[in-house]
């Protein structure tokens, strides 16, 4: 990995240790389950629009396992 993107990986590592991260992530889990709802939308265009929002939430609350992730297969591939 270069240093770049492991300067990268550790300024985000450093996000999720933060209270106020945790803190966003419970309101955002909270969040989605409210914007899933079908029953709530409007019409088709709500319904999509609520799609959108659920996954741009679904890339936010996934970030920091996919940055582990990454960061383990990076450094599986460096082991070799």
């Amino acid at each position: 990995m270069d240093k770049e993107t492991e300067q990268y990986y550790d300024n985000l590592a450093s996000i999720f240790l933060m209270q106020g991260w945790k803190d966003l992530i419970e309101e955002l889990r909270d969040n989605a389950l409210h914007i899933n709802s079908v029953e709530h939308a409007k019409d088709g265009d709500d319904l999509n629009f609520r799609k959108g929002q659920l996954n741009i939430l679904a890339y936010i609350l996934n970030l920091e396992s996919t940055i582990d992730r990454l960061r383990e297969d990076s450094s599986d591939v460096s082991n070799l």
